[in-house]
């Protein structure tokens, strides 16, 4: 049951990290840009006025015209009666097949132990054996691997194709994952004590703290909604994302990331989670820029008139009145694939005992 949302949190970055092919935009499509055509007709483009009333909410802008149209893709759009019972059959076999391959491989006693020889790399790299500077390394590895196979992918695909290069890049993402994932559960409480503040904390401050992860799970999946394309399934495509959690920033994962830093940080405190989250951090914060340049390269004037629209700051677009919101808004959060977050979310806190005990299995 878990198993869904566990490949969605390992493997759901490429479309919001950018890991999309750099297609050529064509001379004929440009020149019928949006842009252009408002040109050749003359269209004057004036912003939408806003009435602000205090009683209502103060993000929220009532503008004299209706939003505009979309111009990009619908987020979170699922239909029962479009799934096909067959693919989904193969995604279960596939996700499976590789999970359990990669335990024997990188994990189980009884196999080569290649996860072993990850992290003494790792340890010799840094000449230490320090639990901070360890997550930190293995950490960095994994950015590079996962970026890196993100610069290669236009170039992969021509040569391979798009499936073909999403199993290579789960094939190398997913181990180093689970690494890392398993090393920081067994180390995050070592290191150095920077602070204290869960010993003592009251029930209030421990929920701020469980509502701050559980909120960046909301912005941490936005571009993962087809686990078929994930699993390559089906073939994997860039989407461009423009409804949903996107409206209230352009690089929701990148937000979701720094409120889960956040929140296990400061309940920790200690220094292999101030480590581990400087590197997730940073790693996202290139995203930002590297998944902007990617979809500019990929989708053109689309993008560009969708970036006008949005924010990378949440709620700054909304504030400032370049971004609209529908007055069903609340409606692009009832679906699927949302509901799927949230239940999945759920059960991972739930399950956090088993997790601390599946990592120790690892013996790091």
């Amino acid at each position: 049951m878990f198993f869904p949302l566990f490949i969605l949190l390992l493997l759901g970055t490429p479309n919001v990290l950018a890991f999309t092919p750099v297609n050529s935009i064509k001379h004929s499509i440009k020149s019928c840009s949006y842009r252009n055509i408002q040109k050749s007709q003359k269209i004057t483009i004036t912003s939408p006025s806003f009435n602000f009333d205090s009683s209502s909410n103060p993000l929220r802008a009532t503008p004299s015209s209706p939003p505009p149209p979309l111009i990009g893709d619908d987020a979170a759009a699922f239909s029962l009666s479009e799934q096909s019972a067959s693919k989904w059959g193969q995604f279960t076999a596939a996700t499976t097949a590789v999970l359990l391959a990669t335990s024997f491989v990188w994990f189980l006693p009884y196999g080569p132990h290649w996860g072993n020889e990850f992290l003494a790399f790792c340890q010799h790299a840094i000449h230490s054996t320090r639990p901070d500077l360890t997550v930190l390394s293995m950490l960095s590895v994994f950015a590079i691997a996962h970026s890196g196979l993100a610069g290669l992918r236009p170039y992969s695909e021509a040569l391979i194709g798009a499936r073909a290069h999403r199993v290579i890049f789960a094939v190398v993402s997913l181990p180093l994952a689970l690494s890392c994932i398993s090393y920081f559960v067994n180390h995050c409480h070592e290191g150095a004590h920077l602070w204290d503040i869960s010993t003592n904390a009251s029930p209030a401050l421990h929920t701020v703290f469980w509502i701050t992860n559980f909120v960046s799970f909301i912005f941490l999946y936005p571009s993962t909604f087809n686990l078929l394309e994930i699993a390559a399934i089906e073939k994997p495509q860039l989407h461009l994302w423009e409804t949903g959690i996107t409206r209230i920033t352009r690089h929701p994962q990148a937000v979701g990331q720094v409120l889960w830093c956040a929140a296990h940080t400061m309940w920790l405190g200690t220094s292999t989670a101030l480590a581990a989250s400087t590197v997730l951090i940073g790693h996202h914060a290139y995203s930002v820029w590297h998944g902007d340049r990617r979809l500019q390269q990929k989708h053109g004037e689309k993008f560009d008139l969708i970036k006008e629209r949005t924010s990378v700051v949440p709620f700054a677009a909304i504030l400032d009145g370049r971004q609209v919101l529908p007055s069903d808004y609340y409606k692009e959060f009832l679906r699927g694939p949302y509901l799927l977050i949230v239940g999945g979310t759920t059960l991972a806190y739930l399950a956090h005992p088993w997790f601390l005990a599946g990592a120790s299995l690892a013996g790091w």
